[in-house]
């Protein structure tokens, strides 16, 4: 579990496609540098988050760690699209004991969002995305949160015909996390708050009823309005009928 909230850019320093090595598995990894401040801690085995990614941690030094990636992070990611050089954000796993200052962020990216325009105000600066699965807008709501490559951000305005929404970066914010440094037409992982979708989990079945046949709320509430109706004009046929001379 994360908070969004960025501790560190590394760099990435080491790209394999096919690592034979002991900690490399024989499939697809990536070393990052310049990440002392979230190693300070490390084991083998720990979850960092990378650009929103939750990692498995292979093997570390002092300034660099090591991470494979499963063909399904590539294809739900952006860390394909790295290379040698690119700046990525990090932060290491939720601790018990510190503040939490973001979201609920798992490190499951849903999908990736296309940067449409960039378009400063002041010392701030407006970033307008389109989801490449449009799925996933239902739960991008204005006000909400969203987790753009791992990085825990207030929804501003969302376009459900045009399939956009738009997020605000104060300078801070700007000088500590890798979205700015994107151009239009780059990517960013996305993930949604994870609340909405358990809500919508639990919800549409006792709304819409089981994938099995079985009827949800929405059914039984209709089924008994036409059964009581039905009953209700049976009932008065039958009276008027008695009272007929």
């Amino acid at each position: 579990m994360f908070t969004g909230i960025v501790e560190h850019m590394g760099v990435v320093v080491e790209i394999q496609q096919l690592d034979n090595s002991a900690t490399g598995g024989d499939g697809w990894s990536m070393k990052i540098g310049d990440a002392e401040p979230v190693l300070v801690d490390c084991r083998l085995g720990d979850s960092i988050s990378i650009n929103g990614t939750c990692l498995t941690v292979t093997d570390f030094g002092t300034e660099w760690f090591k991470v494979g990636l499963s063909p399904e992070t590539l294809r739900r990611t952006n860390l394909g699209d790295l290379k040698v050089g690119s700046k990525v954000n990090l932060e290491r796993a939720l601790a018990a004991n510190v503040r939490f200052g973001g979201h609920f962020v798992q490190g499951h990216v849903d999908t990736t969002g296309e940067i449409i325009s960039m378009t400063p105000e002041v010392n701030s600066l407006w970033i307008k995305i389109s989801p490449s699965d449009s799925k996933y807008l239902r739960y991008i709501i204005p006000k909400g949160y969203i987790c753009l490559d791992g990085t825990s951000l207030t929804v501003c305005e969302v376009n459900d015909a045009e399939n956009w929404f738009n997020i605000m970066l104060v300078a801070y914010t700007q000088s500590h996390i890798i979205i700015p440094l994107k151009k239009v037409g780059d990517k960013v992982n996305i993930e949604v708050d994870m609340l909405g979708k358990y809500v919508e989990k639990i919800v549409e079945p006792m709304l819409l009823g089981e994938t099995n046949g079985v009827g949800g709320y929405l059914d039984k509430l209709v089924t008994n309005y036409l059964e009581k109706t039905i009953s209700k004009k049976n009932y008065e046929s039958n009276v008027i009928k008695k009272d007929e001379p």
